[in-house]
């Protein structure tokens, strides 16, 4: 085999009788990408090789597909575990992706070369979300080595310098500039690179990649294939640290070996499309370039590439409401030129134009500076990729929806709003629920802004590429979204050994309109609520149901089953929890506490439902005043109760101030005393607000505080900072105020029926509460009754 070093040099236009050519690049580089694309112009390859999977061959045509637009990868996955996959990313600007769309271009066969993924995915699985061996940077890396020996503290810097700053336009060497500054040749960048890989490969070896060497092997193997049927006008396309071992003289008995026995696991390829912000990242799936939309700018920029990037950052920034003007930018190149000059580089890079936009646009701030690097810098480019590519069944399907619904994959974040009262709205959510419960998140629920009821929904949308690993793994729940759904919701609610785990699947269902699955979830529901009697999964359980009992109205499903187990979930947590709230340790009693507020929360939904369980209020009613009067129940827990019933006006304004007076009595411990403080005024219930008002409960709080031991005060204090650290600093303010004033008298106090009192008025205005109902009315969209009409 002919070395790197004794190729020769190409005249343009003709093809050079020297071969083959082994093209060393640096993945996923713009410098990299021009040089290659003129060492192909000037050598005219009777073939091209790439590094990359074998089984990807059939679908290099598509490369040159009007629907294909990069950034674009290959993905590898096992058949019969989908899990186990694989990506290769490839840019506008990666070098790999210019040689496919050189060899298509010019009717050129091109191939892949690299060890064949049905090998890769079987020698190692990468775990969800990492990147595989082939993938990984060597430990050795050979970029930093040479900045390093050239006397540069940053590889990028030195890359960009000797690389991507070469050539009148700011790309690579190209045949007129090469990177040793010789004119005319462009094959002479590739002969120093191979040098340089030599000398570091005799340094360290490996550099740490033992399984280099198999992958290694077989490129040899291939590339001795290709020679036999082209002959040497090959041209080979791979990472600069391979050129010395693909140039190295082996015997292929030799290589064979190396291959002999490896694992093998059946394989499924395709294109998927891919982002700037995944190549930008250095784990899982990404590449770690730090600047994929500089780097695709320096590729595409023909001229005068700091002065168009200026040009864009400022549409930016004048984009997002900032004054830049035509002299800003002007200023900004000059500085960004004078920066290079300074700092010994032959153009201004990435770190001189970040500086002058950062002191000249962005007034020497960092915030937009920030919005810059986002959308400029990394970019938010998703890639394409056409409908002739192979898919499983399942992401067709998938496809087919996004187009119907008209609910795009976008790689930027960005919220959704649903009204699910319109049929397209509601199609959406059901969409994006059933991929929840396949596991491909593709959206996650937030808290609407605009409304809380059950007619609005809204998602967070993010695209990941990792996404179709998803999706590839959930085909084998069925072919389409639907049919895989329901079965993956019937095969969870048979496996699932918590009650809690069951009462979730059936609000994913109802939220995902899956009623075929819902017999199954139901019976499995009523399975584990019989046999279940722990009060606490009880508690866990129930707020699932009395939600998904909501849906029933708007997404017109039936919920009477649902309704009826959750009655029973109901009356057995009346019967079982003030039982279970006696002889509990502080986190146990916090954990109750929790439960009792969701259970309080989940009834209030059941009773306001079409068909609320007869005389359930008043259970729940007589449970909350069993907690709250007794002793024996933890502090934090019968507050809550307390609280929970003077909201509901269950509980009259004296007999929570007599209970308050019991607890923070003499007698009873401060710890417990505080720990019934925080559990009545405590949290995000508005206790703060409920003390600047009733200056009787605030005095009692006062006076017990007043007189906490000095020895004991220590033990309490991290109870109550907890408790009152959470209000609002204006409610802080005010009731430090109520406290340094002192009670008000006694003859102060108004009694008539217009003031409100501890709190609470003294009873109903009905007069104003009517005048105050047609507007609630029209806001709820209710039809005004006969009385209002007339009035």
């Amino acid at each position: 085999m002919t070395s790197p070093a004794t190729t020769g040099a190409a005249v343009p236009g003709s093809r050079a009788a020297v071969g083959p050519w082994l093209l060393g690049v640096r993945h996923h580089g713009p410098g990299s990408a021009r040089a290659v694309l003129a060492a192909l112009a000037a050598a005219r390859p009777a073939a091209v090789l790439i590094e990359g999977p074998p089984e990807g061959d059939a679908l290099l045509p598509l490369a040159a597909d009007p629907q294909m637009r990069p950034p674009v990868a290959l993905l590898a996955h096992a058949v019969d575990d989908p899990g186990r996959a694989s990506f290769w990313p490839m840019a506008a600007f990666s070098p790999e992706w210019v040689a496919i769309r050189w060899a298509l271009d010019h009717d050129v066969p091109v191939r892949f070369i690299d060890l064949p993924a049905t090998h890769s995915l079987a020698l190692e699985a990468p775990a969800p979300g990492e990147r595989a061996a082939d993938e990984v940077t060597p430990v050795v890396d050979p970029i930093r080595v040479l900045a390093e020996t050239a006397g540069y503290d940053d590889p990028e810097r030195w890359w960009e310098d000797v690389v991507e700053h070469r050539s009148p336009g700011g790309g690579a060497p190209t045949g007129a500039t090469p990177a040793d500054g010789t004119s005319g040749d462009a094959l002479a960048p590739f002969v120093a690179l191979a040098e340089a890989m030599s000398a570091l490969r005799e340094a360290y070896g490996d550099g740490g990649q033992p399984r280099d060497a198999v992958r290694e092997a077989y490129m040899r193997i291939q590339l001795r294939t290709a020679r036999k049927e082209f002959g040497d006008g090959v041209a080979v396309v791979c990472g600069a640290w391979h050129v010395p071992a693909l140039a190295a003289r082996t015997t292929l008995a030799a290589d064979r070996a190396l291959l002999k026995g490896l694992p093998k696991v059946r394989t499924d390829l395709t294109w998927v499309p891919w982002t700037h912000r995944r190549l930008a990242r250095h784990s899982g799936y990404g590449a770690g370039i730090d600047s994929p939309g500089w780097y695709g700018h320096l590729f595409d920029a023909a001229d005068r590439p700091i002065e168009r990037w200026m040009t864009k950052v400022a549409g930016l920034l004048r984009a997002e409401d900032r004054f830049v003007s035509t002299a800003h930018v002007i200023e900004a190149v000059r500085l960004a030129e004078t920066l290079a000059a300074l700092r010994g580089r032959p153009l201004a890079g990435l770190g001189e134009t970040t500086d002058a936009v950062r002191a000249v646009m962005c007034e020497g701030s960092d915030v937009p500076l920030a919005l810059v690097r986002d959308r400029l810098i990394v970019g938010e480019t998703l890639g394409e990729v056409p409908d002739a590519a192979p898919a499983v069944p399942l992401q067709r399907d998938l496809n087919r929806s996004q187009r119907t619904l008209r609910l795009k994959p976008e790689a930027s974040e960005r919220e959704l709003d649903l009204d699910l009262r319109k049929e397209t709205d509601a199609a959406r959510s059901r969409l994006l629920h059933r991929l929840r419960l396949l596991g491909i998140g593709w959206g996650d629920p937030v808290a609407g802004r605009g409304s809380t009821g059950t007619f609005r929904e809204s998602w967070r949308l993010s695209w990941e590429p990792e996404l179709h690993v998803r999706v590839a793994e959930a085909g084998v729940w069925g072919t389409t979204v639907l049919t895989a759904a329901t079965a993956k919701a019937e095969s969870g609610a048979v496996a699932a050994t918590a009650l809690a785990e069951v009462t979730a699947l059936a609000e994913h269902c109802l939220l995902a309109g899956l009623p075929d699955a819902l017999p199954v979830v139901m019976k499995a529901l009523a399975d584990r609520a019989a046999l279940d009697a722990d009060v606490g999964h009880l508690a866990d359980a129930l707020p699932a149901l009395a939600r998904s009992l909501r849906y029933g109205d708007v997404r017109a499903t039936d919920t009477a089953a649902l309704a009826e187990v959750a009655a029973g979930l109901a009356e057995r947590i009346c019967v079982g929890l003030p039982p279970a709230c006696t002889g509990l340790d502080a986190d146990g009693a916090e954990a109750l506490r929790r439960q009792m507020e969701a259970v309080h929360g989940a009834i209030g939904l059941l009773l306001a439902g079409p068909a609320p369980a007869e005389g359930l209020r008043e259970r729940w009613d007589t449970v909350l005043h069993k907690l709250a009067a007794r002793d024996a129940v933890a502090g934090i827990i019968r507050g809550r109760a307390t609280r929970l019933l003077l909201d509901e006006g269950r509980l009259a304004e004296d007999e929570a101030a007599r209970l308050m007076g019991l607890a923070l009595s003499p007698g009873t411990p401060p710890a417990d005393a505080a720990a019934w403080i925080e559990g009545f005024v405590g949290g995000a219930s508005g206790g703060g607000m409920l003390l600047v008002h009733d200056e009787r409960l605030l005095g009692l709080v006062d006076a017990w505080l007043t007189g906490v031991p000095a020895e004991m005060f220590t033990d309490v204090l991290p109870l109550l900072r907890r408790t009152f650290s959470a209000y609002e600093p204006g409610v802080r303010r005010t009731l430090g105020e109520l406290v340094r004033r002192g009670p008000a008298p006694e003859g102060a106090r108004r009694a008539d029926t217009d003031r409100v009192r501890a709190g609470f008025g003294s009873g109903l205005d009905q007069s104003r509460a009517d005048a105050v109902e047609p507007v609630l009315r029209l806001l709820l969209g209710r039809t005004p009754e006969p009385t209002e009409a007339a009035v």
